[in-house]
């Protein structure tokens, strides 16, 4: 299978994940994909936020089976450059028979370019953990979901989320900061499944986030202390040596054959 990876991020947002020692988002994504595949998979990587003629010589979007968009720094209603080439590419990728996963930003993205509409979410930051993400019927039937709790928490950063969706799209997931954590919709001939949160991180390079936005955190009141903040990054960084009590309680984040379910279950998609 040979799988188009677009890297949703500008160079410094990647850079700045290198400078802290951190692999970046889309080498995160690429361990995952690869991970969970059971046959052979080819990924090519594109960076459309920051190139121009960004696809690989000798390739063309023809070339690709399926898609999976990162997350990104960007807010899709500022409309820069590197926000509209994305939206434009997703218009392209609709043309074609895809099937078509995007995490956090790479939802906003496919739902942009599908008629919705993203907006800041008046709820403000959900970050780190996703809480109590609860299936609703639809969620419970659709394969995305396949071997999923009905309930579970999962990685996040998002300040943004999607307000109105293309039509025909059926909402999967939801909980109290969103209620539009993972849709599904097909549009022209792709298929294309999108969550708000992130199950393609681990706890190790959540740990190294919450490291790297340590301010953000407490003053968005995502921790009330520093204690709190370092209580949950220590278990996120040790989380081989936690007690079983702490496991079962971290077990959707720490667990990552359970945490990246959702990307399993869309690498063994036919369309």
């Amino acid at each position: 299978m040979n799988i188009l990876l677009v890297d949703g991020n500008e160079k410094e947002a990647s850079d700045r994940y290198i400078r802290m020692g951190m692999e970046t988002q889309f080498e995160v994504y690429k361990k995952i994909l690869t991970k969970n595949s059971k046959s052979s998979i080819n990924v090519t990587l594109i960076q459309p936020a920051i190139h121009d003629q960004y696809l690989p010589v000798g390739t063309n979007l023809d070339d690709f089976d399926a898609i999976a968009w990162t997350g990104s720094l960007l807010n899709i209603y500022d409309e820069t450059a590197s926000i509209v080439k994305q939206i434009d590419l997703a218009k392209e990728l609709f043309k074609r028979k895809n099937k078509i996963f995007g995490s956090c930003w790479g939802l906003q993205v496919l739902v942009t370019a599908a008629g919705g509409k993203v907006r800041k979410n008046p709820k403000g930051l959900e970050a780190i953990v996703a809480k109590n993400i609860k299936l609703n019927e639809e969620g419970c039937i659709h394969p995305m979901y396949k071997n999923k709790k009905k309930q579970f928490n999962a990685f996040c950063w998002h300040y943004d989320e999607a307000e109105t969706l293309p039509n025909n799209t059926k909402v999967l997931a939801s909980n109290n900061k969103s209620k539009f954590q993972s849709i599904s919709f097909t549009f022209n001939n792709s298929s294309i499944w999108a969550v708000q949160y992130h199950p393609e991180f681990n706890p190790n390079w959540m740990a190294g986030l919450m490291i790297q936005r340590k301010d953000i955190l407490l003053q968005n009141n995502i921790y009330k202390n520093s204690l709190d903040f370092e209580k949950e990054k220590n278990i996120l960084l040790n989380h081989n040596e936690i007690s079983d009590k702490v496991f079962n309680d971290y077990v959707d984040l720490i667990d990552e054959n359970t945490h990246s379910l959702e990307i399993a279950n869309w690498l063994e998609l036919k369309i």
